[in-house]
C-alpha cells in the first residue's frame, strides 16, 4: 500500500514556486556586487538569490521521502517551468494594446521578460534545472546509503557541490550558445552563481537540519533508497 504524507504536497508547491519565480528574476535583471574575485567581476542573474532554495528543498525531499518522491517533484517542476515559458511566449506574440505600447511596449516586455519567452533561456533553464536537480538528488541518496544516514551536512553540501556545478555550467553554456548571455560573461556568471549557491546551501545547513528532523518526526519517515531505480525516466 502506497504511503501518504501530510507535507509532501506543500513542499512540492513551494519548490515549484521558487523554481518559476527564480527563473523570471533571472530573465529580468543581472546584479553587480561591484567587487571582483581574481579579477573576475562578481555579477549574477537575480534568480540566483532564490534558486539555491530549490536545492535545499531538493535535499529535504530526498533525505526524508527518498529519491523516488524527489524524482516526481523534479518532473513536476520541469513541467510547470515549461508551461510558464509557453505562457510567456504566447503573451510575447500577442498584439499589444495602444496605450500599453506607449508607456511600456513590446520592447520593454522583451527586455525584461524576453528571457522567459525565448527559446535560448528556456532551454538553458530546463536543461540546467533537470540535470542539476537529478544530480543533486542522486548524490544525496547514494551518500545517505554510504553514511548509513549519519553526517547529514556532508551529503547536503556534497550533493550541492555536484548539483549546482552541473546546473550552473549547463545553464550558462546553453544560454551563451543561444546568445542570451555574451561569452565575455561566461566565467563571471558561472563562478559567481556557483559560489553564491553553494555558500547559501552551507549557511542554510542549520535550517535544513531543523526542517529535516521536524519532517521525519511528523511524517514518521526516514527513507533509504536501497532498492530504488535511479534512472530519472523510470519509476520505481
Amino acid at each position: 500500500m502506497k504511503r501518504t504524507y501530510r507535507y509532501l504536497d506543500w513542499i512540492m508547491a513551494l519548490f515549484v514556486t521558487v523554481l518559476i519565480v527564480s527563473n523570471i528574476a533571472s530573465s529580468a535583471k543581472i546584479v553587480d556586487w561591484g567587487i571582483s574575485l581574481l579579477g573576475i567581476p562578481l555579477a549574477f542573474d537575480a534568480g540566483t538569490l532564490l534558486f539555491p532554495l530549490s536545492y535545499i528543498f531538493g535535499d529535504i525531499l530526498t533525505e526524508v521521502y527518498g529519491y523516488r518522491a524527489s524524482r516526481r517533484v523534479i518532473w513536476t517542476g520541469f513541467a510547470c517551468l515549461a508551461l510558464s515559458a509557453l505562457v510567456f511566449s504566447v503573451v510575447r506574440i500577442l498584439p499589444g494594446e495602444a496605450n500599453w505600447q506607449k508607456y511600456a511596449g513590446d520592447a520593454a516586455y522583451l527586455a525584461i521578460l524576453g528571457g522567459m519567452s525565448s527559446g535560448g533561456i528556456v532551454l538553458a533553464s530546463l536543461a540546467g534545472y533537470w540535470s542539476g536537480e537529478f544530480s543533486n538528488s542522486f548524490v544525496l541518496a547514494k551518500m545517505k546509503l554510504l553514511t548509513r544516514g549519519r553526517w547529514l551536512w556532508t551529503r547536503t553540501i556534497g550533493s550541492t557541490l555536484v548539483g549546482e556545478l552541473v546546473d550552473t555550467a549547463v545553464f550558462v553554456i546553453v544560454a551563451s550558445l543561444f546568445k542570451v548571455f555574451p561569452w565575455e560573461l561566461f566565467l563571471t556568471l558561472t563562478l559567481t552563481n556557483y559560489l553564491f549557491k553553494v555558500g547559501v546551501e552551507a549557511l542554510m545547513t542549520p535550517f535544513t537540519y531543523l526542517i529535516v528532523n521536524t519532517l521525519k518526526r511528523a511524517e514518521g519517515e526516514d527513507y533509504y533508497d536501497w532498492d530504488t531505480k535511479f534512472n530519472p525516466f523510470v519509476a520505481g
